[in-house]
């Protein structure tokens, strides 16, 4: 009977390909483009997370007896024990930052390019089932340069109760000032990494005090077990959620962390978001409208269809 392969067996056959420090994600992208995902019986949903897995406990409970070495910790990389010597592996390993770093900040997109990814995995989930609005900066009042700095998000959202229950349930609601709208807040990223991730955590804390629920949403995010502990942390902390987003297939994507629910609202910075944005002004005004409605009759971000979202993704360079 042939044996089963492995991720096991997949790292290994990927480190003796290429003879270089990888991370977890790194080795599962080279798995894919050499074919040895395909010889896997199944990768399951996040398959990056198995490869780091099994490359953390073998190091751990090994030691020295290991098959892999751990040469990095930010971001955790490994090689093949025995493959190179310490100052190729220091030398792979500053080439490979070089890359990642090329890489993260060159992309073909810029990330306005990817909030109709966002705009409609957030209407479709689910846990949000939300209109969303995109909130342009540069529509907003000119300040004193850093005065308006962090304080708009990037996407703002909306769950109106109205689809999901009865206009009775509803009234009732109503008449026991229930409140089962819920205001959402999106700060959006192309990646997140030890490099970005404070700056970019608290940028979405600054501008999410207003909403039930605020988020800060990727498309890449650093799959170290060190890093994904620390952004727990942050999340647990503060409450901010984390989303990744799948381009491949959007519906996959992941709420990593999720949002801690604020009923207590921050009227104060949303009144000062209604008066230096203009785009969030008429957010505030269009779910008003549809509230005393009972409908949705504004106009809120286009949800693309099934049909025309991979040629989108295609046009703007996101997917290959």
């Amino acid at each position: 009977m042939q044996k089963q392969y492995t991720f096991f067996d997949l790292i290994k056959d990927v480190f003796e390909e290429l003879k270089t420090p990888l991370s977890p994600d790194e080795i599962w992208e080279k798995a894919i483009e050499l074919g040895f995902d395909k010889k896997l019986g199944s990768s399951g949903k996040t398959p990056s997370a198995t490869v780091g897995a099994r490359l953390y406990v073998d190091v751990k409970e090994n030691g020295e007896k290991s098959t892999f070495v751990q040469v990095s910790k930010h971001p955790s990389r490994f090689i093949l024990r025995g493959t190179l010597k310490t100052e190729e592996i220091e030398s792979k390993i500053e080439k490979t930052e070089e890359i990642e770093i090329k890489k993260n900040n060159e992309s073909n997109y810029n990330e306005r390019d990817f909030h109709p990814l966002l705009v409609k995995y957030v209407k479709e989930n689910a846990h949000f089932h939300c209109y969303t609005k995109t909130i342009y900066q540069e529509n907003s009042v000119r300040k004193v340069k850093g005065a308006n700095e962090w304080l708009h998000p990037d996407l703002v959202g909306v769950y109106f109760p109205f689809g999901d229950y009865s206009t009775e349930t509803t009234k009732l609601q109503k008449s026991m000032n229930v409140n089962a709208i819920k205001l959402f807040s999106f700060e959006m990223k192309k990646h997140l990494d030890y490099s970005n991730l404070r700056q970019c955590f608290f940028q979405a804390v600054s501008n999410s005090s207003w909403a039930n629920e605020g988020y800060l949403v990727c498309l890449r995010i650093n799959n170290d077990s060190d890093f994904r502990n620390e952004l727990q942390r942050l999340s647990n902390a503060f409450g901010i959620g984390i989303i990744k987003l799948n381009a491949n297939d959007i519906h996959d994507s992941e709420i990593v962390c999720p949002a801690r629910y604020n009923e207590n609202i921050d009227w104060d910075t949303l009144d000062r978001l209604s008066e230096d944005s203009p785009d969030f002004r008429k957010f505030i005004s269009d779910l008003t409208e549809d509230i005393a409605l009972g409908k949705v009759k504004s106009n809120y971000d286009k949800v693309i269809s099934d049909e025309k979202f991979e040629s989108y993704l295609k046009d703007k360079k996101i997917i290959k």
